[in-house]
């Protein structure tokens, strides 16, 4: 192949990998985007809880510990029980409104494997953009599964979660969702 014929050949390329990355672009610029995560019901939990008690204010807002004393939990996956020694640790502001949750336990399913659970979520409660009250709770939990387990799925995937009322439980129950 002569130089001339490498030279065409090699800007055919670089003009079609162009045209393909504009492409591309374009495509990826739709907004607002028509594509939207999907959700898969994954377990819930049915955190028991102790008394809750409070560090007082701190440089960083009010925090409250409430410690997790047992429970259990039921997907179409998993079931088990929840460890007794975990807590939710939470950060209130100043006016009460916007608290930062925390909870770092343990869960083991019915067939003996431990799995370590991390919860980060936010609670608000105030008024929305048309000053009309509101009440705002959600969660994002982490699990770590034994790599060599059959719930070695729970560490490769993004989950939300969001509680239930339910009377006369003390505790609190969390729906959890796997984002597809």
């Amino acid at each position: 192949m002569n130089y001339f014929s490498y030279f065409c050949t090699m800007r055919q390329f670089l003009l079609l990998l162009a045209l393909l990355t504009i492409g591309v672009s374009l495509r990826a610029q739709t907004y607002p985007p028509t594509a939207m995560p999907q959700l898969e019901f994954a377990l819930q939990l049915r955190v028991q809880i102790g008394e809750a008690y409070s560090a007082g204010q701190t440089p960083h807002g009010r925090r409250i510990v409430i410690p997790i004393t047992g429970g259990t939990f039921e997907g179409p996956l998993l079931q088990g029980t929840i460890i007794p020694g975990g807590a939710d640790y939470q950060l209130a502001n100043s006016e009460g409104t916007r608290t930062e949750l925390e909870a770092i336990y343990s869960i083991r399913t019915d067939d003996g494997i431990n799995i370590h659970v991390r919860n980060r979520g936010l609670v608000c409660d105030g008024k929305d953009a048309d000053g009309k009250p509101y009440y705002y709770f959600k969660a994002a939990p982490q699990f770590e599964a034994p790599q060599d387990s059959r719930y070695a799925w729970l560490n490769n995937a993004l989950f939300v979660c969001q509680p239930e009322w339910v009377k006369d439980f003390n505790g609190i129950v969390l729906n959890v969702w796997k984002v597809k």
